[in-house]
């Protein structure tokens, strides 16, 4: 029996059966990530005191968790004996595995400990939750009979921290690696060091550990909030080098892989505050208080090529990974333009320019750990003047990197912003803590495929997987962090490693909303919105329609018109809302006892623009195309705060052209839009915006605007009002919206194109 199957069964209840003689639950299989294959039979197995585990030697590893699982979690003790059994198959590839379940007892099916493990983290899950914090205390555990066959899409299957920005404990950082196994990721991207903190100790270099470790201070509130304050307190530390040591063995005993990164040669201010002639100005700095992207920068030179290969040396005695992360992200080049070594080098070596500079550094360290047998990863950035021979680019600016390297012949790992960025809100809730800003839900997660479509089927062979990045600017503490992390990890874990044609969204949420027992039961401080509304204006036959949903099944919408909060008595929705006027709808998703989840308010502004016809002469960004083109007249607008929710649009440098056609020329007072000025995200509100009326007889009238401030520093608007046109009937409407341009010199993302994000257009 394979997936449709069993995509039938997830959905049913517990159901009890008699256990030897006495009552035990036996829980319906809600495994995350989804397998390959299940085929579940009539019948259990049953762990007690009398059960017996054996195994290969091959497979100890993931035998003895399971062994320890069982006996930490429970009043159970496992003897030696055939009752489980871990079994050598050298046809499996290397993480597949088959776990088999009969009434006889449980045999897991392997070629190597990985694979075994696996079939360990999907036994686990069919397992009482209770075990995972030691308060199931039955004498036995009743598992359902079923066979599991099962292998991952992807080899590269990744989670990134950043712990720079913010730090975290080891036990922490074990806890994080702990979710990876269970959800099948093999692979811990550590962030280690950048401007605002160096967080692992080289013995060569105490003053990394005396002063790059270390901040004066931090900011407090968003990079855009303006004036800039401050918390006025000290703040860092560092791993020792047996911390590490120890980060990594747990990991290994888990079948993660640690990636360290040490950034280079860009994000080096915490660095360079301790060795100033690592830079190229050679005077005195501090580690950065702030976020962003600063001028600081390595000089390619020999004592910085010594330094960082000092640094690299004990690195990788600490961390045996086939890959060290190099970064090689926004690193600005003003430094180097005004750098008389630089300039020299650039004539001597024969290169082009600053970035045909950064590809002769990366190549440069390239070399250095191609001959200690290692290899390197880094930001799309190093595709810049030329990639490293033998490089696998990790693509975050979207897709075109990654295509670029693969065409090329390189590895891949996807880590798109549009999807893999976890620090970017997750909820248009307005009391959401504070992130860096964008959107990205998780159904938008789930529904990544980390194949770009520009590939063709070989060159796609150069997708080694998919990450998800975690940076902690505005993540101060480990609750945080994983409130952001969950539960789009567990979406992400599905992604790289179940099948693309079964999954299936309505039924992982219905896997995810049982899974949160478990997430409750090992302490994760997840973010649960799946009780929450989703609403969209839509249009049918010239009519608007508002149409609620929600993503848990079996239960009632009820929702008022009148701005009254909704209760169990309220009107329960069944059919999409007639919108005839401006409304404001309160709504909330109740089961038969009480309201399950926040109020969702939605305020439609049923202005002169709604249902009428709107073109737009470029795409909006793929990662940002929200509602579409119809969604800047639906009468809704973006959020204040975030820039990514669905009502925004994103282009990425392209001047547009919005064209709004009248189902019938009609009289109009005023026009007026908004845009987000967030240059700290690469996103610039447009120098001026013209506007042009055409009227019923074809005659046009044109005006230029300079966006105004709105009193939130995040976003600009422009208002159009003609009052001497009031009594004549327009036709047509178009605003010519110019791109800002290339971000300039000494600002986050220089060099690169300004995104322009544009919200509703009233008209009134």
């Amino acid at each position: 029996m394979h997936i449709k199957k069993l995509i039938a069964l997830f959905i049913l209840s517990l159901s009890l059966v008699n256990c030897k003689e006495e009552s035990a639950q036996v829980i319906q299989p809600q495994i995350i990530p989804l397998p390959d294959a299940v085929e579940l039979m009539d019948s259990f197995f049953s762990i007690d005191e009398s059960t017996g585990i054996t195994y290969d030697d091959n497979l100890k590893v993931s035998a003895l968790f399971l062994k320890d699982f069982i006996e930490n979690g429970s009043p159970i003790h496992l003897k030696e004996g055939n009752d489980i059994q871990f079994k050598l198959d050298e046809s499996l590839k290397p993480e597949a595995y088959i776990l088999m379940v009969s009434k006889e007892g449980i045999t897991i099916k392997a070629s190597t400990d990985q694979g075994a493990f696996y079939a360990v983290q999907t036994l686990r899950q069919l397992m009482p939750v209770g075990l995972e914090n030691d308060t199931f205390s039955e004498n036995e555990i009743a598992i359902q009979a079923l066979i599991v066959k099962d292998e991952p899409q992807f080899s590269y299957r990744g989670m990134h921290l950043d712990v720079a920005r913010h730090m975290f404990s080891i036990d922490f950082i074990k806890k994080y690696i702990d979710a990876l196994a269970l959800l099948k990721m093999n692979t811990f991207h550590w962030h280690l060091t950048d401007d605002q903190g160096w967080r692992i100790e080289i013995k060569k270099y105490p003053k990394l550990q005396e002063v790059s470790a270390y901040r004066d201070e931090t900011l407090v509130g968003h990079y855009s909030d303006q004036p800039h304050q401050f918390d006025g307190n000290r703040y860092g530390g560092y791993y020792t080098q047996e911390e590490v040591k120890d980060v990594v063995q747990y990991a290994k005993a888990r079948f993660v892989t640690v990636i360290p990164e040490i950034e280079m040669p860009g994000h080096a201010q915490a660095a360079i505050a301790a060795y100033p002639e690592l830079g190229c100005t050679d005077e005195p700095i501090e580690v950065a208080k702030k976020w962003g992207v600063f001028e600081e920068i390595y000089c390619p030179n020999q004592k910085t090529f010594a330094f960082l290969e000092d640094v690299l040396d004990e690195v990788l005695e600490l961390f045996p990974s086939k890959y060290i992360h190099i970064g090689g992200d926004e690193a600005p080049k003003t430094r180097w333009k005004n750098c008389v070594h630089c300039q020299g080098l650039i004539k001597k070596e024969g290169l082009k320019d600053e970035h045909h500079l950064q590809s002769y550094f990366i190549t440069k360290m390239e070399a250095y750990l191609n001959s200690k047998g290692r290899q390197i990863i880094g930001w799309d950035e190093i595709l810049e003047g030329g990639l490293a021979p033998n490089a696998t680019v990790m693509s975050w600016r979207g897709t075109s990197g990654a295509v670029e390297a693969a065409k090329s012949g390189h590895n891949v790992v996807m880590t798109p912003t549009s999807h893999c960025y976890f620090d970017y809100y997750q909820s248009e809730n307005e009391d959401e803590p504070l992130a860096i800003g964008g959107f990205l839900p998780l159904e938008k997660v789930y529904g990544f495929n980390p194949i770009p479509e520009e590939l063709t089927t070989e060159e796609s062979k150069y997708v080694l997987g998919a990450q998800g990045n975690i940076w902690t600017e505005y993540i101060p503490n480990e609750k945080h962090l994983e409130y952001m992390a969950f539960p789009r990890m567990l979406a992400l874990s599905e992604v790289v490693w179940s099948q693309p044609e079964q999954k299936n969204y309505k039924n992982f949420v219905s896997r995810l909303e049982n899974f949160h027992q478990r997430l409750d039961a090992l302490d994760i401080n997840y973010a649960n919105h799946l009780y929450e509304i989703e609403g969209d204006l839509i249009s049918d036959e010239g009519k608007s329609y508002y149409e609620l949903k929600t993503l848990t099944e079996g239960k009632n919408i009820n929702y008022s018109l009148d701005g009254s909060e909704p209760t169990i008595n309220s009107k329960v929705y069944e059919s999409k809302i007639p919108i005839t006027e401006s409304t404001t709808i309160k709504a909330a998703v109740f089961n038969e006892e009480k309201q399950l989840g926040k109020t969702f308010t939605q305020h439609i502004n049923y202005h002169k623009a709604v249902g009428a016809k709107i073109t737009i002469n470029k795409q909006p960004h793929k990662a940002y195309s929200g509602s579409g083109a119809e969604g800047l007249i639906n009468g809704i607008s973006g959020s204040d705060s975030r820039y990514g929710d669905k009502e925004w649009l994103g282009f990425w440098g392209e001047d547009i052209e919005i064209t709004i056609d009248f189902k019938e020329p009609t009289k109009i007072n005023s026009i007026e839009t908004r845009f987000y000025d967030g240059n700290g995200q690469w996103i610039y509100t447009p120098e001026h915006i013209a506007i042009r009326i055409i009227f019923d007889n074809d005659e046009v009238i044109a005006n230029k605007f300079l966006p105004e401030s709105s009193g939130n520093p995040n976003l600009k608007k422009v208002f159009w009002e003609q009052s001497i046109l009031s009594n004549r009937p327009i036709k047509r409407v178009k605003l010519l919206v110019p791109n800002y341009g290339i971000i300039p010199e000494g600002k986050q993302g220089a060099g690169n194109k300004a995104w322009t994000f544009i919200d509703e257009i009233i008209v009134n």
